[in-house]
C-alpha cells in the first residue's frame, strides 16, 4: 500500500511579514501600471486634439477629463486587486507547489483566507460605488459604470471558470484589456474607436500569449502539471511551436492592425493634419512588439510581462512613442 500524499507546508519567508505589509503585497501593485490604459481615451480622442489647436473655448474640459481618468485609474486599480485577491483564495493549494508563486502572502499564510475576502469586498464595494458616481455625470458616462461592472464580472469568470480552457483564457485575459481602454473613453466621456479597440485587442493577445509560454517553459522546468498549459504543448519538437505560431498571428495582427489606424482614425475625428504625423508612430510600434518578443527569450520575462518597464530599451521606445503621439495629435 502506497503511503498517503502529503501536501507540502505552505513556503513561509524567513522573517514573516506583518498582516499590513502581507496585505499590501497580495494586492499587487506593481499590476496596476496596466490601468494606464484608461488614459488612452485622452491620447486617441478629439479632447487632446480640441484642447491644444485652441478649437475648445477653455482648455478645462480637457483638464476635467483628465481628472475623471485619474478617479477611473483608482477605481479599476480596486477591482483588479480586489480580483488578485479572489484568484489567490482559489489557487492558495496549488500556489503553494508553484516554484514562485509559493511566496504569495495568502498561499504562505501570512494573509489569513478570512481577512482577505473581507479586504475583497471591501475593495469591490468601494470601486463600484466609485464606478457609480463616476457614471452618473450625465449623458454617456453611464456606459463607463457597465463597463467597470463588465470588468468585475469577467475578472471573476476568467478567475472560477474561463483560466481553464485553452485559447478562451487568452482571450479573457486580452478582453480586460479592451475593457480598460473602453472604460477610460466612455469616462470622458468619448464614444470609444473600434480601431483602439481592435488594436488592443490584438496587442494584449500578443503579450497573454507570450506569457502562457513563458508559464508553460516554467512548468517543464520544474516538472509540474497544469491542465491548460498541457493543451497548448506542441505535438511535434519544441513544446511552445504551437504558442509559437500563435504569437507570430497575434504580433502581425497588432502591428497591422495600428498602422491602419494611423491612416484612418484622423478622418474619423476629422483632423486630417495628423494622418502623415501619426503614421510616424508605426516604427516604435514595430520596435516594442519585436523588442517584447527579444525579452521574453532572452530575459525570459514571459511570466512577469511587467518587467518590461524597468528595460531601457523599451522605456526609450515608450517615452518617444508618447511623445510623437502628443505631438501629432496636438492639432497645432
Amino acid at each position: 500500500m502506497a503511503p498517503p500524499v502529503v501536501p507540502p507546508a505552505p513556503s513561509v519567508p524567513d522573517r514573516p511579514r506583518p498582516l499590513l505589509v502581507a496585505a499590501l503585497v497580495a494586492l499587487r501593485p506593481h499590476q496596476w501600471i496596466k490601468n494606464i490604459l484608461l488614459f488612452g481615451g485622452l491620447a486617441f480622442t478629439r479632447r487632446w486634439h480640441e484642447a491644444t489647436a485652441g478649437l475648445s473655448p477653455t482648455r478645462a474640459p480637457w483638464l476635467d477629463a483628465l481628472l475623471v481618468a485619474t478617479l477611473a485609474f483608482a477605481v479599476f486599480c480596486a477591482l483588479s486587486s480586489a480580483g488578485y485577491l479572489i484568484n489567490d483564495l482559489r489557487d492558495r493549494e496549488a500556489d503553494r507547489r508553484h516554484p514562485t508563486k509559493c511566496r504569495r502572502p495568502i498561499a504562505t499564510g501570512e494573509l489569513p483566507p478570512g481577512v482577505a475576502v473581507a479586504l475583497a469586498v471591501l475593495l469591490f464595494a468601494g470601486a463600484l460605488a466609485g464606478g457609480w458616481v463616476l457614471s452618473r455625470r450625465g449623458g454617456d458616462t453611464i456606459y463607463f459604470g457597465y463597463t467597470a461592472l463588465g470588468y468585475l464580472l469577467l475578472t471573476n469568470a476568467y478567475s472560477l471558470l474561463l483560466k481553464h480552457y485553452v485559447i478562451i483564457d487568452v482571450i479573457a485575459i486580452s478582453l480586460m484589456f479592451v475593457t480598460r481602454v473602453v472604460a477610460g473613453c466612455w469616462v470622458i466621456p468619448e464614444p470609444p474607436s473600434w480601431w483602439i479597440v481592435i488594436c488592443t485587442l490584438f496587442g494584449a493577445l500578443y503579450m497573454a500569449l507570450l506569457k502562457r509560454r513563458g508559464e508553460l517553459m516554467a512548468m517543464e522546468a520544474s516538472g509540474g502539471t497544469r491542465p491548460v498549459l498541457v493543451k497548448y504543448q506542441s505535438l511535434e519538437g519544441e513544446s511552445t511551436g504551437l504558442l509559437d505560431q500563435m504569437i507570430s498571428m497575434a504580433g502581425t495582427a497588432a502591428i497591422l492592425c495600428y498602422s491602419l489606424y494611423t491612416f484612418y482614425r484622423p478622418v474619423e475625428i476629422n483632423a486630417l493634419d495628423q494622418r502623415g504625423k501619426l503614421m510616424l508612430t508605426i516604427p516604435f510600434v514595430v520596435y516594442g512588439v519585436f523588442r517584447y518578443l527579444y525579452l521574453v527569450r532572452k530575459m525570459d520575462i514571459g511570466q512577469n510581462p511587467e518587467r518590461l518597464f524597468i528595460d531601457r530599451g523599451m522605456i526609450v521606445n515608450l517615452l518617444l512613442w508618447g511623445l510623437t503621439i502628443m505631438w501629432a495629435t496636438s492639432g497645432m
